[in-house]
């Protein structure tokens, strides 16, 4: 694939949290385009790109020919979720792809400084996952070079999971870590979460909401207003 890094313009976040940040793993992908434009007839600009490649999690997803696709809306910020093993050799891969946003698995990679440098030298925001059995303390050494943190709230690997109730208090304990650091990485949660329960994620710390079927339901505009109306609450 030939490289355009040079020419890539680095995105920011679309908006202020709280964000909503549909995963299209639980779209229709028969009718991919289309709901998509309902994303961006509703607000919103954010797609969540989960990539799982049955080995770091059992589930197989798509990869960087179905991002490209989506890439070709130049109004989306797309954000590639990379539960992958060995990320250091897909991360120019899915850059060149077209993500803003790459985030790979603490658990995965064998060296997150240099994964995390390479993320931001291919023109990306850099974004570090944990899942739900890895201590919150494990950011610590990375904070000061993440745009993003991410929580997991369920196991990975599968879309539509109960919620796991111990994740309020690692939210709670990510926030402190964040804030205590001084930086202005935001806190994204992922699994689970509903417009009925999304109140405790955002209670907790959370700043960017991932749902896939909680949003690419019958309704998609009524899905989303859910949630638009759960975040009024918090909004700044």
């Amino acid at each position: 694939m030939e490289n355009n890094l040079k020419s890539k313009k680095i995105k920011s976040f679309p908006g202020i949290a709280p964000l909503l940040a549909p995963s299209i793993l639980a779209a229709d992908f028969m009718k991919l385009g289309t709901q998509i434009e309902a994303l961006k007839d509703n607000g919103v600009h954010y797609v969540h790109f989960d990539v799982m490649d049955g080995h770091f999690v059992p589930s197989i997803s798509f990869g960087v020919p179905v991002l490209s696709s989506v890439r070709k809306d130049p109004d989306l910020f797309i954000d590639a979720h990379l539960m992958i093993e060995n990320p250091d050799k897909y991360i120019s891969v899915f850059a060149d792809g077209g993500a803003d946003l790459i985030t790979i698995h603490a658990e995965a990679s064998n060296d997150l400084f240099s994964d995390i440098a390479h993320i931001h030298e291919c023109g990306c925001l850099a974004g570090l996952s944990i899942k739900p059995g890895t201590p919150v303390t494990d950011v610590l050494p990375y904070i000061d070079d993440l745009d993003l943190i991410l929580v997991m709230t369920v196991e990975p690997g599968f879309g539509g999971q109960a919620y796991i109730e111990e994740s309020d208090q690692r939210i709670r304990e990510i926030r402190k870590i964040r804030d205590e650091a001084g930086v202005s990485c935001l806190i994204q949660v992922d699994g689970g979460i509903k417009a009925e329960n999304v109140d405790r994620v955002l209670k907790a710390g959370a700043e960017v909401i991932v749902a896939g079927t909680a949003v690419f339901g019958e309704d998609i505009a009524g899905n989303i207003n859910k949630f638009n109306e759960a975040f009024k609450k918090f909004c700044d």
